[in-house]
């Protein structure tokens, strides 16, 4: 997401995309689940978006000295990942959990349609905004 969507269409946009990531994850858990040694993975939602929120923010800030403290970088996508422990293992080494995988799945596609109403309320108010409605 870009720092001009996050101006226009704020958090709920970032929190789109950190939701959409998850949902691919998500279901890939679910597609390996008969993948011997697989491990399934997830993110912390609530780091990520506080990152991307801090580092939105850091992004404005510009350096006019060589003495300024220079601005930090998010990570690669895949830092943020997490394994998810099992509460029951398996003999195979997969740590899918399909019950658990496919609730996670349910919460946060719930989750991603609230962001996209946030996100199309936004984006309606500013284009009455600008029809002058």
């Amino acid at each position: 997401m870009t720092n001009s969507s996050d101006a226009l269409l704020g958090l709920p946009a970032t929190a789109l995309v950190i939701h959409e990531q998850r949902n691919q994850l998500l279901a890939s858990n679910i597609a390996n689940a008969d993948t011997p040694g697989y491990k399934a993975r997830d993110l912390d939602f609530r780091a990520m978006l506080k990152s991307a929120s801090s580092n939105s923010a850091q992004s404005a800030l510009r350096t006019t000295s060589r003495n300024h403290i220079s601005q930090l970088v998010m990570g690669p996508a895949g830092s943020e990942l997490l394994y998810r422990i099992p509460m029951q293992n398996s003999q195979d080494g997969n740590t899918v959990e399909a019950d658990i995988e496919q609730a996670a799945y349910g919460e946060n596609s719930v989750r991603f349609q609230a962001a996209v109403r946030f996100v199309d309320g936004r984006a309606k108010s500013l284009l009455s905004a600008i029809r002058g409605d």
